[in-house]
């Protein structure tokens, strides 16, 4: 009986230490990216690109909310003269998938030349897909657009790849998934810094998978 009590004190209190680690590194996120975050337009630093960052596509092709926002506020900036031209950046890691071709789908449909986008078909997690803008499509000066949730684990990789960019919040609307997304991000902030500190490479350099 006094063993069994050891191991569940041991198990709460190793919980317990989980979980401020967690709440630690989110506190850090937040800490180092506050001043790069934006949710009004009229404060938002003009730059030369928009990163609109991949999420879930129908079976139909058609964009999540989630997405869609994201997709919506790029536009926005762009008709605001904040930005001149659109990375987008997602999953195409199979032929009956393609984030990617969703989105510039929309762009064009919503009046976009085709001629201002540039696709990122190998952005499979934010890591590789804020490493791949900097390193690969070279882009120096950027406004990235996703939910504001999801923006300092976003702006926390960039900053520590050396990348100028700032964020701004799609949110446009409550989110069904957004409960269990926020809750998802908490882990995600610990592989982004386990990420960081090895300054690892993304799975491929490659334009294209």
């Amino acid at each position: 009986m006094r063993r069994l009590k050891k191991i569940i004190l041991a198990s709460v209190i190793g919980l317990v230490l989980v979980i401020f680690v967690i709440l630690g590194i989110e506190a850090i996120f937040q800490r180092q990216t506050t001043g790069l975050i934006y949710t009004n337009m009229s404060n938002v630093p003009p730059a030369k690109t928009v990163i609109i960052l991949g999420a879930s596509v129908h079976a139909d092709g058609k964009l999540s909310p989630i997405l869609q926002d994201r997709v919506d506020t790029a536009i926005r900036l762009y008709k605001n003269d904040k930005v001149s031209n659109f990375l987008v950046t997602g999953d195409h890691r199979s032929d009956d998938y393609n984030e990617v071709a969703a989105m510039v789908g929309y762009l064009e449909e919503k009046g976009i030349d085709k001629k201002l986008i540039i696709s990122d078909h190998a952005g499979l997690d934010t890591y590789d897909s804020m490493y791949r803008a900097g390193k690969l499509f070279e882009v120096e000066n950027a406004i990235v657009v996703t939910q504001k949730f999801h923006l300092p684990r976003t702006l926390f990789i960039a900053k520590n790849l050396g990348l100028d960019y700032r964020g701004f919040a799609a949110d446009q609307r409550a989110y069904q998934t957004e409960y269990r997304l926020k809750q998802r991000e908490k882990l995600a902030n610990l592989k982004a810094l386990w990420e960081v500190l090895l300054k690892k490479k993304p799975r491929t350099l490659q334009a294209r998978l």
